[in-house]
């Protein structure tokens, strides 16, 4: 259930390449335990703003708040705020070991009791449907099977806060609806908070809660689903939703 804490805060954030600007958002604010969809043509800015959240990057400029730390500028300890959230990559970055040794890897880094980690572990490759390649060499799996894995990495020490970016733009139809009900799954029985930017605008339409539309490095609309599907306010919103090319 969604809570009225704010996971995550941005304000005149800006991000800028060799004096280019990339991205440039007025404000934004995502609560505790929604889900919400980043759409929008390429090159709009949407998974700069991934990683930006991430900690992966400071901004150029403007203010990023996690649990109402400041993070960027001059605030917390970014990497301390960075542990508390996880960011999952359109292709997985799995490595050479097994697959409960990769699911166990965060919680191994983050010093749990290796009953717990086990524990945990177990649990994961149920829910994922993994039992039967916890021996496999991760690097060997399916794309669909791995994007598995890296889920279950992310999610093993239980983050506030999951970015997925593209995470099922290669897969076949039956591990895109996989995944999707995993996300839905873990946002509903954990309370994970979610932001996915993903190139499909169904699978936005199917599992996000509120919808934000990227266009040339600025946030056009927001909105809840349904009103952003079916009212965009914007025609730029409405055009590509319609499948059309807009400039």
């Amino acid at each position: 259930m969604a809570g009225n804490r704010f996971v995550l805060e941005i304000k005149n954030l800006s991000k800028a390449y060799d004096d280019k600007e990339v991205l440039n958002i007025e404000q934004l604010s995502f609560r505790q335990g929604k889900i919400y969809g980043i759409i929008g043509p390429s090159g709009a800015g949407k998974s700069t703003f991934l990683r930006l959240a991430n900690l992966l990057e400071a901004p150029t400029g403007g203010v990023v708040n996690i649990h109402g730390k400041r993070a960027f500028p001059n605030g917390a300890d970014a990497f301390r705020l960075q542990r508390e959230m996880t960011l999952v990559f359109q292709k997985p970055l799995l490595f050479k070991a097994s697959v409960k040794d990769n699911v166990a890897y965060g919680l191994k880094a983050r010093g749990y009791p290796r009953e717990e980690i086990q524990k945990r572990v177990k649990a994961l490759l149920q829910k994922m449907g993994l039992n039967q390649l916890a021996e496999r060499r991760a690097d060997t799996l399916s794309g669909g099977e791995g994007q598995r894995v890296a889920l279950a990495r992310a999610v093993a020490f239980e983050p506030s806060l999951l970015l997925l970016d593209e995470p099922t733009a290669n897969l076949d139809p039956s591990n895109v609806e996989l995944i999707e009900e995993l996300i839905l799954d873990l946002n509903r029985s954990a309370g994970i908070t979610i932001i996915i930017v993903t190139h499909n605008v169904f699978q936005a339409e199917r599992i996000a809660h509120q919808v934000l539309f990227f266009f040339e490095g600025q946030v056009v609309e927001v909105g809840e689903t349904e009103q952003i599907f079916q009212e965009p306010r914007d025609p730029r919103t409405k055009a590509f939703i319609e499948g059309k090319m807009i400039y």
